[in-house]
């Protein structure tokens, strides 16, 4: 009875009160005024109309960076399933958007292990400073967490070294303190710019501990309780940016005109993509194992659509359109692509085998731990000395080269499935199998040591 006689009155007042429209004329809509980015325009170029057959091929089969990416990026790179440059690992390169997001991205700093960081692609590094004490933050190199609790430590007695369990952070510049233990609270700053464009200062973390100077003072160690462990597990989880991430003692991005992106527009020769299918950049090394790691590399025509796209990147702009035609007319590369080839020329070691080699099996006969304990990345005259008169695991009583003879060069028997072998024929693809190497790069190998006697020069 109360509630009939509570929604009588309610209805009853809704009524006396009528309708109210407080927006007659658009009740539905909510000023808002998106900031969508404008895709870059479709540029279409004067076609190459020469001779050579390389650019002509090229030009057929990737005339815009869609094809290129459809046809050689999602080959080489970012297919098999999942397993290279899909979601899973950066860069993500799988679709179209990802692949255009990589021009000016920062190189690829996760390589998994310090020694696989290519000084061109560091970046400056966190700052530290005491909250007690006045000096100028410094920025860290690198750091390493020793994971437990530490030991019981004594200014006069046992000291830490490199080997104590705890935090461990390298700097660019000595601590200006006097003690070499003090109980003070670590901040962690980064610069960062915010909505207005200004770059701010940050103070993202902070650890309060007792902190040893070491070594020469550019070494600090914090101690770690199993109190701690929690705050030092999160600290280290916030990603502290290290600017000497491969610890070797160069700050790569305080070099001036260093630092090199995955992709950078205009310049080829300055992109770390490139730099890595082609093992270096200039006359520099570049760590890490070679890429494509579970596909075959590219052949001349796939790197000239490669070079001649990023090429013909404007770098002016921060919006590219993948389906612009790719400029072989214009571009440099078009006036010898056979000097891209990843597999050398001619029949030298230098030249040809040691290429060839290189970008077919140094992606998982290279970095520290190489397959079957063979390393063929390095310098040609290391690799020649690791190959020539040296003898195979799998069969020790055949040298992996033997200079004039075929049937007893190992490695070749290997790489042309001879019956004789241990195991399978390589290259291998680890995903599908057997990929041999073709005919005319085998051709090259035989001749090397058979008619030249596998000399290195």
């Amino acid at each position: 009875m109360k509630r009939s006689l509570l929604a009588a009155t309610l209805g009853a007042l809704a009524l006396a009160c009528g309708p109210t429209d407080f927006n007659k004329n658009d009740p539905g809509t909510i000023p808002f005024d998106p900031a969508r980015p404008t895709p870059g325009g479709s540029a279409v170029v004067t076609p190459y109309t020469g001779s050579d057959v390389d650019v002509l091929g090229a030009q057929l089969t990737y005339p815009t960076g869609i094809e290129l990416h459809r046809k050689l990026v999602m080959r080489t790179c970012s297919g098999t399933n999942g397993v290279c440059h899909n979601q899973k690992e950066y860069p993500d390169l799988h679709t179209p958007g990802t692949f255009v997001a990589s021009i000016g991205a920062p190189c690829n700093v996760q390589s998994g292990t310090a020694t696989g960081v290519f000084d061109r692609c560091e970046r400056l590094g966190d700052r530290f400073r005491f909250v007690e004490q006045s000096f100028k933050e410094i920025e860290i190199g690198w750091f390493e967490l020793i994971r437990g609790e530490t030991p019981e430590l004594d200014p006069k007695g046992t000291r830490p070294d490199a080997t104590t369990v705890g935090l461990h952070l390298y700097l660019h510049d000595p601590v200006p303190v006097n003690q070499d233990r003090i109980n003070a609270t670590g901040t962690f700053l980064r610069n960062f710019v915010n909505e207005q464009g200004n770059v701010q200062e940050l103070a993202f973390a902070s650890y309060d501990t007792n902190w040893w100077v070491l070594d020469d003072r550019r070494h600090l160690f914090a101690e770690v309780r199993e109190n701690q462990r929690d705050t030092v597990e999160s600290l280290v989880a916030s990603g502290i940016v290290q600017g000497d991430q491969n610890r070797n003692g160069t700050y790569g991005a305080r070099i001036a005109g260093n630092t090199v992106p995955l992709i950078k527009p205009g310049k080829p020769e300055e992109s770390y993509l490139v730099a890595r299918l082609r093992g270096s950049m200039g006359e520099q090394s570049v760590p890490g194992t070679r890429m494509p790691l579970a596909n075959q590399p590219p052949n001349v025509q796939d790197m000239l659509a490669l070079m001649c796209f990023i090429e013909g990147l404007d770098p002016n702009t921060t919006q590219w359109s993948l389906g612009s035609s790719i400029d072989y007319n214009k571009c440099s590369y078009s006036a010898n692509p056979s000097a891209l080839s990843l597999a050398g020329s001619g029949d030298t070691w230098g030249a040809r085998v040691l290429p060839i080699l290189q970008s077919n099996c140094g992606g998982c006969h290279g970095g520290e731990n190489p397959q079957g304990g063979l390393n063929l990345l390095g310098s040609a005259h290391d690799v020649y000395e690791r190959l020539v008169l040296k003898p195979s695991l799998q069969k020790p009583t055949l040298n992996l080269i033997q200079p004039g003879s075929l049937d007893k060069s190992y490695l070749f028997l290997k790489l042309t499935g001879d019956g004789s072998i241990t195991g399978s024929r390589m290259p291998i693809n680890p995903l599908n199998g057997n990929s041999p190497l073709p005919q005319e790069e085998l051709t090259s190998i035989e001749n090397w040591i058979f008619l030249s006697g596998a000399v290195e020069n």
